[in-house]
């Protein structure tokens, strides 16, 4: 790993989430609940070195799909600490014409794709990979989902032709909070046991905690050189960071707070 060590990247996730927190106080809108779920996996994957920067051409050499598309905001602090976001842009997020939209922008170098309705960004992800696979560019696909994507059908076809052809450039992430927007998982349509349905695919599958950073490098340090099509449950909590917020289905989308669980979140999110 070309990679800031392990420990700063802690202090990395708490500094993306008190910056976003501000960000959605200030602009009023976003989802807040699916983005610090998955902001550890996020810093990982970019901060640790996972996905490759070319720093001369200032791109990245491997592609990430963020699949829950309310969540692309996660990436907006990590893109600009790479350079690929400007600071007036980051400044005008939430303002008329900006550049920042709740559901991304492919006019943002590193975004590739951007998704509204779940379930269409492993199918994207290995037709990517599948070309990259066959004219054997070095060049891998990271795909995020949440289990909300697991509801769809597309979703099992995607894996079922990503296995198929043993796409071992193709890494998929699946979110799971354990919370939709209608309510838990369970209460909705029950997925468990997700690892089993995964691995009865014939995918290999690992478990690990979505916000312990040693967990998800030893994930993706095992699997770098796998020759087969690999997904990381990452088992996470919505609106991780603040009890206000967190395990709250109705923080999917920004709420309004009063002044006092405004302290209470920044104190929260500083420790």
């Amino acid at each position: 790993m070309n990679s800031i060590k392990k420990n700063n990247l802690n202090d990395l996730t708490k500094k993306y989430r008190k910056e976003l927190f501000e960000k959605f106080l200030l602009i009023k809108q976003g989802h807040p609940g699916s983005i610090f779920s998955m902001m550890e996996m996020m810093v990982t994957l970019y901060h640790g070195g996972y996905v490759r920067f070319d720093s001369k051409n200032q791109r990245f050499i491997d592609k990430v799909m963020i699949s829950k598309g309310h969540a692309t905001a996660t990436l907006y602090p990590i893109l600009r600490d790479f350079g690929l976001i400007k600071k007036e842009d980051w400044e005008n997020w939430g303002k008329e014409n900006s550049l920042l939209k709740v559901f991304g922008n492919i006019d943002i170098p590193g975004i590739d794709i951007t998704s509204g309705s779940l379930g269409h960004c492993i199918g994207a992800g290995s037709g990517m990979a599948l070309h990259y696979k066959r004219r054997k560019i070095d060049k891998k696909v990271f795909v995020v989902i949440s289990e909300g994507e697991l509801y769809e059908g597309s979703t099992w076809e995607a894996l079922l032709f990503a296995k198929h052809h043993e796409l071992e450039n193709l890494i998929i992430f699946i979110d799971i909070n354990s919370l939709i927007i209608l309510g838990t998982t369970n209460e909705c349509l029950k997925l468990d046991p997700i690892e089993n349905k995964i691995k009865g695919l014939g995918i290999e599958c690992a478990k690990v905690n979505g916000h312990d950073i040693k967990q998800i490098s030893a994930a993706l340090d095992k699997i770098e050189n796998s020759k087969k099509l690999n997904c990381i449950l990452a088992n996470t909590i919505k609106g991780k960071g603040s009890s206000i917020m967190e395990n709250k289905k109705n923080w999917h989308y920004w709420n309004q707070m009063s002044d006092d669980e405004i302290k209470k979140t920044r104190l929260e999110l500083d420790n």
